[in-house]
C-alpha cells in the first residue's frame, strides 16, 4: 500500500457514498413537491398522506446526505492539501456560494416546511417544498461547477505555480458544468422516481396490504418522475458525451474500448474484455455503424483511439506520463450505465402501460411488482458508475491538463494515518448506511398516516386493547 493508492480509495469511497444520498433527495424532495401540490390543487386527502409518508424518507437521505457531505470536505483538507493550494482561488468560489446562498436557503426552507404544517396556507406550505428541492439543485449545480474546471478548465491563468480566476463569467458558462448538472438532475429526477415506485411496488407484494390504492398512486407517479428522469437522462448523457469527443478524446476512446482509430463508418462494442496492459482486445461483439451513429447521428465518422490520444497529449504536456486511463473499468462502468438507463427508461414505460385504469395488469402479477421493486437499486448503480467514469476518466489528472493526481497529494500524510483514516471513514459509512435501511425499512413498515395523525396499519379497534373503564368496553 502506498500513500496515493489510499488517498484516492478514500475519495473514491467518500465520494461515491456521498454520492448515494445526493441525487436520493433531490428526487425524492421533487416528487414529495409534486405530491403537495397535487393536493393543493385537487383537495384530495391521499395527496396530503402521501406528503408526509415520503417526506419523511426523504427527510431521512437529507439528514445523511449532509452527514456525508461533511466528511467529504474532511478528506480533501486531510489528504490533497496541495491540489487545494493550486484550486483553492477556483474551487473555493463556487464552494463558498454554495455554502452561503443554496445550502443556507435549502435548510431554512426545510425547517419552515417540516415546523409549519398548520401554520401558513397550503399552497404557501408547498411553495416551500418547492423553495427546498430549486435550493438543492442550485447546490448541486456550484458543486458541479467546481468539478466541471477539474474536467475542462476556463476563466483561469497560472500565477505562482497556481491557478487564479480570470472570468466568474466563464467559469459558470464552461459548457461542461451544464452538460454534468443536466446529466446530474435527470439522474436525480430518475432516481427519486424509481425509488417511491420501486418501494411502493415492495409493498404492494404485500396481499395484507391496507392501503393498496395508497400505493398504486404513489407506484404510477413514480413512474410518471422515472420516465422524465429517463429521457432527461438520454438527452443530456447524449449530448455530455458529444462534447467529451472534443474536450477529452482519451475518455471517450477508453468508455468505447477503442484502442487505435476506428474505421469510418464505427462499429459500437457491445462487450469487450482488453488487456489492462496492451490495451489488446481479448473478446469483443461489435454492431456495424453504431458507434458512428451513437457518436455523430449519422453512418460515417470514425473515432479516434486511445493510442492517438496518448500520443497527442504527450506531444501537449510531454512523454514523462502514461495517459491510458484504467480501461476496463471505464469501458465497463460507462455501458452498465447506458445499459440500465435503457432499462430504466423502458420499465416506466411499460409499467406506466400495464398500470393503466384499463389494463392494471402490473398490480396483479407478482413477477411485475417485483421487477419494479428491484429497480429501487437500479439509479444507485447508474449513478456510481456515472461518476467513476466522471472521475477516473481524467485520469493522471485532477486537473485536467494543469495538474496530476500524484502532485495533488498531502505531502505529510502517512499511509498509517491514511490507513486509519480510511477504516474509520469505512466503519462510519457502513453504520449510516444500516441505519439509514433500517430506518428507511421503519417507515415503509409503519405505513402512512391517516387524516388525523394516527397509523393506518395501526390495529383495527376489534384487535387492539380496550380500555376496561371505556364505555365502548360494554356496546
Amino acid at each position: 500500500m502506498d500513500i496515493l493508492s489510499l488517498a484516492r480509495f478514500q475519495f473514491g469511497m467518500t465520494t461515491i457514498f456521498h454520492f448515494f444520498f445526493v441525487p436520493f433527495s433531490i428526487g425524492t424532495g421533487l416528487v414529495v413537491a409534486i405530491m403537495e401540490t397535487m393536493w393543493v390543487r385537487t383537495k384530495d386527502k391521499t395527496y396530503l398522506r402521501m406528503t408526509k409518508f415520503w417526506g419523511n424518507i426523504f427527510l431521512l437521505s437529507f439528514a445523511v446526505g449532509v452527514v456525508t457531505g461533511i466528511i467529504q470536505e474532511f478528506q480533501f483538507g486531510m489528504n490533497w492539501s496541495d491540489y487545494s493550494r493550486f484550486m483553492g482561488d477556483i474551487f473555493g468560489a463556487p464552494l463558498a456560494i454554495e455554502a452561503l446562498l443554496a445550502f443556507f436557503m435549502e435548510s431554512t426552507f426545510l425547517g419552515l416546511w417540516m415546523f409549519t404544517w398548520k401554520m401558513v396556507k397550503p399552497w404557501l406550505h408547498a411553495t416551500f417544498m418547492w423553495l427546498v428541492t430549486i435550493a438543492s439543485m442550485l447546490s448541486a449545480f456550484w458543486i458541479i461547477t467546481a468539478n466541471a474546471f477539474m474536467q475542462h478548465p476556463t476563466g483561469y491563468a497560472l500565477k505562482g505555480g497556481r491557478a487564479v480566476m480570470t472570468s466568474f463569467p466563464k467559469l459558470i458558462a464552461n459548457t461542461q458544468a451544464w452538460y454534468e448538472f443536466g446529466h446530474t438532475i435527470a439522474g436525480a429526477v430518475c432516481m427519486g422516481g424509481f425509488l417511491i415506485a420501486g418501494m411502493s411496488a415492495f409493498k404492494l407484494l404485500n396481499k395484507k396490504l391496507k392501503e393498496k390504492n395508497f400505493f398504486k398512486r404513489s407506484l404510477k407517479l413514480g413512474l410518471v418522475v422515472g420516465l422524465v428522469g429517463s429521457i432527461g437522462v438520454f438527452v443530456a448523457g447524449d449530448l455530455q458525451m458529444q462534447a467529451l469527443i472534443e474536450d477529452q478524446p482519451m475518455k471517450f476512446a477508453a468508455t468505447e474500448g477503442e484502442k487505435e482509430d476506428t474505421a469510418d463508418p464505427a462499429p459500437w462494442k457491445v462487450v469487450s474484455f482488453m488487456d489492462p496492459k496492451t490495451h489488446e482486445d481479448k473478446f469483443d461483439i461489435q454492431i456495424p455503424y453504431m458507434l458512428s451513429l451513437l457518436s455523430y447521428h449519422k453512418p460515417s465518422g470514425s473515432i479516434q483511439g486511445m493510442d492517438s490520444a496518448n500520443k497527442d497529449l504527450q506531444a501537449k504536456y510531454g512523454d514523462e506520463n502514461n495517459y491510458y486511463p484504467p480501461v476496463n473499468t471505464l469501458f465497463w462502468s460507462f455501458h452498465i450505465m447506458a445499459i440500465f438507463g435503457m432499462a430504466m427508461l423502458g420499465i416506466s414505460v411499460l409499467g406506466l402501460f400495464f398500470a393503466r385504469k384499463k389494463s392494471q395488469l402490473l398490480f396483479k402479477q407478482k413477477w411485475m411488482l417485483w421487477i419494479v421493486g428491484l429497480f429501487t437499486f437500479v439509479p444507485f448503480i447508474t449513478n456510481t458508475c456515472g461518476w467513476l467514469v466522471t472521475e477516473l476518466g481524467r485520469y493522471p489528472w485532477t486537473v485536467y491538463g494543469l495538474f496530476t493526481i500524484k502532485d495533488s497529494v498531502s505531502p505529510n500524510v502517512s499511509v498509517g494515518s491514511l490507513l486509519t483514516s480510511n477504516i474509520v471513514y469505512f466503519c462510519l459509512f457502513s453504520f449510516l448506511a444500516i441505519v439509514m435501511v433500517a430506518l428507511v425499512v421503519k417507515e415503509l413498515k409503519k405505513g402512512p398516516e391517516s387524516d388525523d395523525g394516527e397509523m393506518i396499519n395501526a390495529p383495527l379497534s376489534s384487535e387492539a386493547e380496550v380500555d376496561p373503564f371505556n364505555k365502548e368496553a360494554f356496546e
